[in-house]
């Protein structure tokens, strides 16, 4: 999971090419596919709301929002402003 200012598709390809170095816990694995996907107005709106889902620490939490657009909308709109 993570905020990106480049190109979703080529950060998918760097965590899988190992270009963010070898001690992170992205770098272990090679097999990073697209999970879930938010259009954030900026940049600090993509970092609040990626902290904001984090926080959960929760597998169910994560499923839930890729089964619920109305829980999508709600961490969202939540995560708008600081």
């Amino acid at each position: 999971m993570g905020a990106c200012h480049e190109d979703l598709q080529k950060r998918i390809e760097n965590h899988n090419l190992g270009t963010y170095g070898t001690k992170s816990y992205t770098s272990i694995t090679n097999d990073w596919v697209l999970f879930l996907k938010f259009d954030c107005d900026n940049y600090a709106h993509a970092i609040r709301l990626e902290r904001k889902i984090k926080s959960m620490k929760s597998s169910v939490y994560l499923q839930n929002l890729t089964k619920y657009a109305e829980l999508q909308d709600k961490i969202f709109n939540e995560t708008k402003s600081a």
